[in-house]
């Protein structure tokens, strides 16, 4: 479907009034957003595979100490779809920006208080289930966070800029990446393990509630997007934008979270399925496993803005189907690197494989928010970036269940981000020619 409503010409017209400088500060705004936001969920992550599995599944088998552990983790990601549909459509109808003030507060309150839980040794089965009830409410308001702020970013920056600011706010994600593990990496130091399960593993969980704070007073100097308030100007604000997405666009939510897959699916199996299976299968120890997330995600900042570059000069489809076909290649050394018992060469097996994926991850932004049109642009794109989160959060489960069928060998580990790597550079091959047409954009 191609865009030849008054809509497509109010957005042309809007973006026309943009300037660099507009662009900047929102995307420097949704980027700090984004980052706590990336932090507060890859807290959960990493705690998965190091803490959750201990304090909160009891179990004298590991391995299905930790298939319940990324369960849990799981359940977040699939209650995104439906904060997607939540806040998407409170976006389309009232703002951008009101919303996204909305779900960053919901994030940073809701780690802080995954930071309190009490224990299954302290309070029994109740403690995995509150558990499993923060989570879901953390995914309900990160299903409307990351679809808000791209949307916002890509309004307010010239069309032939949107690839290059698409990607800022995908920075947010190894940003998050860092001061996760590094929080984790720290306690790993200042504590010994004891004290490290006990309490320690709090502390990074807690620290969201200052950071909240910060990314709250930043966020409020956020503006509408032009877009949007000339929607509003013109009487053309949809009024059922749930309704008119499944109704007009569910082929392109398909093709959006197969652009998407890729850039959190992969990440997912590459941070925190190897980080559980470095520690529990191959040894190594959990200092090491979270410096190579550390390290490839301060080397995937680099690459996302040259993702983001490179999108804007050749289209971002095309990014997302080289990037895909990249990431299939590097798959099965990456996994060899990573099993070598070398550190270095651990560390670059990981960064190896985020590095590649990261390309499809950097143009994703663009792709998914030039599927849909303005009026039902929130909506669409977080239905089609959380379905694709929803699928994510499964794929450390699903390779821990593969591998351990596979007498915990790696190769269904690898064979799992070949098969994602393809499916979503063929996402990008479909892309263009269902997405709107605007002057000057190019796809």
């Amino acid at each position: 479907m191609t865009e030849t409503t008054p809509t497509a010409a109010i957005e042309y017209d809007a973006a026309q009034e943009l300037t660099v400088k507009d662009a900047n500060k929102v995307a420097v705004g949704a980027l700090i957003g984004t980052a706590l936001e990336w932090y507060d969920f890859f807290l959960f992550s990493a705690a998965a595979a190091l803490v959750f599995n201990v304090q909160y599944f009891a179990s004298e088998n590991a391995t299905a100490a930790a298939l319940a552990s990324f369960a849990t983790f799981g359940v977040g990601l699939a209650a995104r779809p439906l904060g997607g549909i939540i806040f998407g459509a409170m976006g389309d109808r009232i703002g951008r920006r009101k919303v996204l003030m909305i779900t960053i507060v919901g994030i940073g309150l809701v780690t802080g208080l995954i930071g309190m839980l009490p224990t299954y040794a302290a309070i029994g089965i109740a403690a995995p289930i509150l558990l499993v009830l923060m989570r879901i409410l953390q995914g309900l308001f990160v299903g409307g966070e990351w679809s808000g702020a791209m949307t916002i970013v890509v309004e307010n920056a010239p069309l032939h800029l949107r690839a290059r600011y698409a990607a800022i706010p995908q920075i947010g994600s190894p940003i998050g990446t860092i001061l996760s593990s590094g929080g984790f990496f720290v306690m790993t130091l200042l504590f010994s393990q004891d004290n490290f399960d006990a309490w320690g593993w709090r502390i990074p969980f807690l620290i969201a509630i200052p950071m909240l704070l910060i990314a709250l007073y930043i966020r409020s100097r956020l503006e509408e997007s032009p877009v949007f308030r000339q929607l509003e100007a013109s009487g053309e604000v949809e009024k059922s934008p749930v309704a008119t997405t499944f109704k007009n666009s569910w082929k392109h939510i398909i093709i959006g979270m197969a652009a998407a897959l890729l850039g959190v699916g992969g990440f997912y199996l590459v941070t925190a399925f190897c980080v559980w299976y470095g520690v529990n299968v191959l040894g190594y120890s959990s200092q090491l496993m979270l410096l190579g997330s550390m390290v490839a995600a301060a080397v995937e900042i680099p690459v996302l803005i040259l993702g983001g570059r490179l999108g804007s000069r050749f289209g971002a489809s095309k990014v997302i189907i080289y990037g895909g076909i990249a990431s299939a290649v590097v798959a099965f050394p990456a996994f060899m690197l990573l099993e070598s018992g070398v550190p270095m060469l651990v560390v670059l097996g990981m960064t190896l494989a985020v590095s590649a994926l990261s390309f499809p991850y950097a143009a994703s932004g663009t792709v998914l928010t030039g599927l849909f049109p303005a009026k039902t642009r929130y909506t669409g794109v977080g239905m089609a970036q959380n379905a694709a989160g929803m699928l994510s959060g499964f794929i450390p489960l699903l390779a821990t269940g593969l591998v351990a069928a596979a007498s915990d060998h790696w190769w269904p580990a690898a064979l799992v981000l070949v098969l994602l790597s393809v499916f979503t550079a063929f996402a990008g091959v479909v892309a263009p020619r269902m997405s709107v047409k605007l002057p000057g954009f190019k796809h």
